[in-house]
């Protein structure tokens, strides 16, 4: 198994036309009694496995391309690709494909892939084979080659003889000089003719025509035939674009010839097929299939050819992290990188896990720490991106980096709190870069994909390092928009100042923010309850309940919901001691008679509290807001609190009647004990505060500084 010749990769492709790779293996022929021929067997290199087991028919079509690919199809909607390491592998097993159909193994194609209906038809019709009989290439000619193009796209055999035919004669580079005449002598209507051939010959869809016509002598003129739209008055100019405007840019000097060309060619190749050439109708959606795979497989070779070599990503890195690196070349270095992950997707899962880990081992993620920090809108958005391939990837691999950071004075230095950082400050009025890296936090932050089978400690010690160094960095904005709010009112006091933040920006930056700690609340059960009783975190939370945005109040409500879903008796006590329930149930008769969403939360909540018989909680609500609710009768569920609480109340009454002799005292004692009892279970909960209450509107007021344009969140206040 170790000859590199046998070595492939199985793609198959599928209902959204795009390859999808199925494993890595070697490649052997052999007769398989089950399926009672030759078969190709791939037997996967990482655990033997069988990959592909196909038996070689004699009709089946299989196509060589590019030298090391063979194409075919075993079913309707069924293709198949073997890439081979070597071409040398390659031309093996076609040859034996080859002797198999019993084919000369100098053709790229074995077999006219048509249909037994198709095939009848054109035996009725002996001129058939007269229609691949090409005109001479004239300027006399060219709309009689256009017509024999245009006419033969919608019968696959004509299109195959048309494809062999214009491969045998050279006839692609004739037609290429035509192109030039044509345009020295500004012939349009020679032109206009030009455009259709060369549009009808992509849409043969084959790769061997392909590879003479996207060749360096060809490709432009290729463009250039394809600029002259007959239903256009004047012709676009895309050879201008890609020789003037389009410039290569080389963040470090890349001496492999053969890689330059394949870069170069799948940039051209792109752009011909997503901007040149017209969106195809539904009849045509098959036609550029091969065009898609020609793509497909050429930045697989470019990503392998650059992982390869070494020296040059080294450098790359290098200048990437050396701090005399000017500006722009900086800029050029994170964007080559995005580009590089971005065209890594195509490699199959084993080579794209050695890809990222040898940029991790190179230094990608303090490259990234610098590169997110800086002023630079594209910059940031561009490792933005780079930053959520290495999160998607592992990630494990970004929380262990982060840990082992050097413990800096100042915590705004660590990658977790730039990322934030950049979150907070996002300029865009719809904040679509903070969705995207709220999304990467809320990754980062899930035990359920942190490693408790090998490293049992990952899940704590992370999340002790997240509650320290940086909560309060996310908090920071919902603190600061909140703090005037309450830190007037007397100790003890319920009564909260209905003033909040009604700025939209803000309320929704406030919004993603809850819904992050509305997931903690879910998945962080000890670390996030000490935080939210050491800041009294959900007070702060419902003075959004009086914001003029309905989503931002329903965003503060769902928040206490999941933590009264919990069922949690010391989230309980805490709701109970601070009188929470006070701005929800204004919330509720300020919204009066409206049937909408909000309504409906609120009272879900409660009804939830009765159903689940929260006894606490039912007591409290009964015996502090009743009055208030008692009127609203549409619902059952305020009659229903009172008649739990009521039931319970009879049952306590009996037990109390039948077990005490003096009750009163026994109450005292009681009231007492259960005190005491909820000072030592506050005292065990409390942690030492990684920053002071102070510091939160201080640091908020830091980032704020940083936003461009001095763009403020905090309004209105």
């Amino acid at each position: 198994m170790s000859d590199t010749r046998r070595r492939v990769k199985v793609y198959t492709l599928n209902e959204d036309r795009q390859w999808d790779d199925r494993g890595t293996g070697h490649v052997s022929s052999t007769f398989v009694e089950r399926l009672k021929g030759i078969s190709l067997l791939v037997r996967a290199e990482s655990d033997g496995s069988l990959l592909l087991e196909s038996k070689i028919s004699p009709n089946t079509a299989y196509q060589k391309q590019q030298d090391t690919l063979i194409v075919w199809s075993e079913a309707e909607n069924y293709d198949l690709a073997l890439s081979f390491q070597e071409k040398a592998g390659c031309d093996e097993i076609w040859e034996k494909i080859c002797q198999v159909q019993g084919k000369d193994p100098a053709l790229e194609i074995t077999q006219d892939p048509i249909d037994e209906s198709e095939e009848e038809r054109f035996e009725e019709m002996p001129e058939t084979s007269h229609l691949v009989d090409l005109p001479p290439c004239e300027l006399a000619k060219l709309e009689e080659i256009a017509d024999l193009v245009t006419s033969v796209l919608s019968s696959p055999i004509r299109r195959e003889k048309l494809a062999l035919a214009l491969m045998s004669e050279g006839y692609i580079k004739k037609l290429l000089e035509l192109f030039q005449v044509c345009e020295d002598l500004d012939n349009r209507e020679g032109l206009h003719h030009l455009y259709e051939i060369v549009r009808g010959v992509l849409f043969l869809n084959k790769a061997a025509l392909f590879e003479v016509m996207f060749s360096d002598d060809c490709i432009m003129d290729v463009v250039g035939c394809l600029e002259y739209d007959p239903a256009l008055v004047q012709p676009k100019r895309h050879r201008e674009f890609l020789t003037k405007t389009a410039k290569f840019k080389e963040v470090i000097p890349i001496t492999d010839s053969e890689l330059r060309q394949k870069i170069h060619q799948t940039y051209r190749v792109q752009y011909i097929q997503d901007i040149i050439l017209p969106t195809p109708s539904v009849f045509e959606e098959n036609f550029l299939s091969t065009l898609t795979s020609f793509i497909f497989f050429n930045k697989v070779e470019i990503v392998s050819m650059l992982q390869e070599d070494e020296k040059f990503l080294t450098e790359v890195f290098a200048q990437l992290t050396d701090e005399a690196t000017e500006y722009g070349k900086r800029r050029e270095l994170v964007n080559f990188f995005k580009e590089f992950c971005a065209f890594s997707q195509t490699l199959q899962p084993q080579n794209r896990d050695a890809f990222f880990k040898t940029l991790a081992n190179l230094g990608i993620l303090p490259a990234l720490e610098i590169v997110m920090g800086m002023d630079d809108l594209q910059v940031r958005a561009a490792a933005t991106d780079i930053f959520s391939y290495l999160v998607e990837f592992s990630p494990s691999m970004v929380r262990e980096f982060v840990m082992q950071e050097p413990q800096q004075t100042d915590d705004d230095v660590l990658l977790i709190n730039v990322v934030i950082k950049q979150m907070i400050c996002d300029t865009d009025p719809e904040l679509g870069g903070a969705v995207q890296l709220m999304g990467l936090l809320r990754t980062l932050i899930d035990p359920e994909n942190m490693l408790a089978p090998t490293n049992k400690t990952e899940k704590t010690e992370f999340l002790s390092f997240f509650y320290k160094y940086c909560m309060h960095v996310l908090t920071a904005p919902l603190l600061a928009n909140t703090a005037d709010n309450v830190k007037d009112s007397p100790e003890g006091s319920t009564k909260i100042n209905p003033v909040c933040p009604d700025n939209f920006q803000t309320a929704q930056l406030l919004a993603l923010i809850l819904e992050l700690l509305t997931f903690c609340v879910e998945h962080h059960t000890y670390h996030i309850k000490n935080y939210i009783m050491n800041k009294d975190l959900l007070r702060r939370v419902l003075v959004l309940m009086n914001s003029k945005h309905t989503f931002l109040a329903l965003c503060a409500l769902r928040f206490m919901r999941r933590i009264i879903g919990l069922k949690d008796e010391f989230y309980n006590r805490y709701i109970i001691r601070g009188d929470l329930f006070e701005p929800v149930i204004n919330a509720l008769l300020d919204n009066g008679t409206r049937y909408n969403l909000l309504n409906s939360a609120i009272i879900e909540l409660f009804e939830f509290i009765r159903v689940e018989d929260i006894k606490s909680l039912t007591a409290h609500i009964v015996d502090n807001f009743y009055k208030a609710l008692e009127p609203i009768e549409y619902v059952q569920t305020f009659k229903g609190l009172k008649t739990k609480y009521e039931q319970e109340k009879d049952r306590q009454t009996q037990r109390h009647s039948r077990y005490r002799r003096d009750s009163r005292p026994m109450e005292d004692d009681e009231e007492t004990w259960l005190n005491e009892d909820d000072e030592e279970e506050e005292g065990e909960t409390l942690v030492e505060k990684s920053k002071s209450e102070e510091d939160f509107p201080e640091s908020y007021e830091k980032y704020m500084e940083a936003k461009k344009g001095g763009v403020a969140l905090i309004h209105d206040l």
